[in-house]
């Protein structure tokens, strides 16, 4: 059984893999032109052009590669900036686990690339009632922030 199993995982996660974004409630997603490197070093430059530093960066494809495993390029890189953190802090120490604010890159079957990325007013919406109106205004700035890097990444 678990021979079976484990052959319906491989030839099941190829297919998962090819999945590309959809929208959804809450996301910004936006499929571009840029194959997948090219849109992972656009991001990097427009958040620099933003104000925003590249805090985290993460994915599987890399380390699926080294098991002989070929997957589609998945990025996961967390943006923010140091005065956004201090002044989220401020307001709730709960909110800051949600940062920093990540945007997502992902390869496409056809080899172009799409960026997506949760709202920021969605991120900390969780914690706007214990924080209040002023959590709300700042996360409503990274709202135009994000965009504003998406806008610039994807030209």
């Amino acid at each position: 059984m678990r021979a079976i199993l484990a052959a319906l995982a491989l030839i099941l996660t190829p297919l998962t893999a090819l999945a590309e974004m959809a929208p959804r409630d809450g996301w910004s997603v936006t499929p571009t032109d840029k194959g997948y490197d090219q849109l992972i070093a656009d991001v990097k430059s427009a958040a620099k052009a933003n104000k925003m530093g590249v805090v985290t960066q993460a994915g599987p494809t890399g380390a699926a590669k080294s098991r002989g495993i070929t997957i589609p390029g998945n990025r996961v890189i967390g943006l923010f900036n140091n005065v956004y953190a201090v002044d989220i802090l401020n307001l709730s120490t709960a909110a800051m686990i949600e940062a920093p604010v990540r945007v997502y890159v992902t390869e496409n079957a056809d080899g172009t690339a799409t960026l997506s990325y949760k709202l920021p007013s969605m991120v900390f919406a969780p914690y706007v009632q214990e924080a209040g109106p002023d959590l709300e205004a700042l996360a409503g700035e990274l709202d135009v922030i994000f965009a504003s890097i998406a806008q610039d990444a994807i030209k």
